[in-house]
């Protein structure tokens, strides 16, 4: 059988992010720090979201894509999402009972013996353990709700205007934030937060950013409805928006048919036995 290179890269995944949550009117008063704040704490009570994301990551370019991922009682998640500048065909990505399904349609097929999806174990074996050193494992794990905080962790926080998105009126905000401002807020926060918040910036870290500028559109109650996330990473830059469509709704994700996945577990084994 031969080894299929994923036509989008999973470094793509990292930033599936950003969330909303109920709560009431904001008072004109509010600064734009506590305006930022209160938006975040918003997204605690968050169960599941679907959001669209479009931009640029290191190495694949362009990427743009469109999800939906529950959060609670445990992690899932379905994406669809295609890397204009690789010239290839969409990828569907999925999330599910500690695994992750890479799906290239036609194309992998022809790779794959026939195979439609890729199947990554993440429930410790070595594979999973080789996809977390390439960072890919924690990126697909992530609460995209999480990353939607990061400007809480500016000390330069600012209000642009108002715009709309997606025909909603939003407060439009800005600043910059470091890793180590971000590292210096997670003792604020609730000890899943606090995880969770951890995890993306690991990723960070592991990209080379260590600074980056963040704008956050919040709508009307409080809900952090766009943000918009720029930095420089080693291998080039990083410029993302996610753009939430929905939240707190019912979201069921399924494995794919057996016969239609290759295990990359049982693949090392046959090259290791080879």
């Amino acid at each position: 059988m031969k080894k299929s290179k994923p036509a989008v890269g999973l470094g793509a995944l990292l930033l599936a992010a950003g969330a909303v949550g109920c709560g009431a009117e904001k008072s004109p008063e509010m600064t734009p720090a506590a305006a930022v704040a209160k938006a975040a704490k918003n997204t605690e009570d968050i169960t599941s979201l679907q959001y669209r994301m479009k931009g640029s990551v290191p190495e694949s370019g362009r990427v743009e894509g469109e999800a939906s991922m529950r959060l609670k009682p445990t992690i899932a998640m379905s994406m669809k999402m295609k890397a204009p500048d690789q010239g290839a065909e969409s990828v569907e990505i999925r999330l599910v009972d500690k695994a992750m399904y890479l799906g290239g349609g036609a194309e992998m097929a022809k790779e794959m013996d026939g195979k439609r999806w890729l199947k990554f174990d993440l429930s410790g074996s070595d594979a999973a353990k080789d996809l977390d050193r390439m960072g890919s494992t924690s990126q697909a794990e992530q609460n995209p709700a999480a990353q939607s905080t990061f400007l809480t962790g500016a000390k330069d926080v600012k209000k642009v205007g108002s715009e709309k998105v997606d025909g909603v009126e939003t407060t439009r905000y800005s600043g910059t934030v470091t890793l180590d401002d971000l590292r210096a807020s997670l003792k604020d926060d609730k000890a899943e937060t606090r995880e969770q918040r951890e995890k993306s910036i690991k990723q960070y870290e592991k990209l080379g950013v260590d600074k980056f500028t963040m704008d956050m559109w919040v709508d009307g109650e409080d809900h952090t409805k766009q943000f918009r996330m720029k930095g420089q990473a080693d291998k080039g830059p990083l410029d993302m928006t996610i753009t939430f469509l929905d939240y707190n709704e019912p979201v069921t994700v399924t494995a794919p048919p057996a016969k239609d996945v290759a295990d990359l577990g049982e693949m090392f084994k046959e090259l290791e036995q080879g």
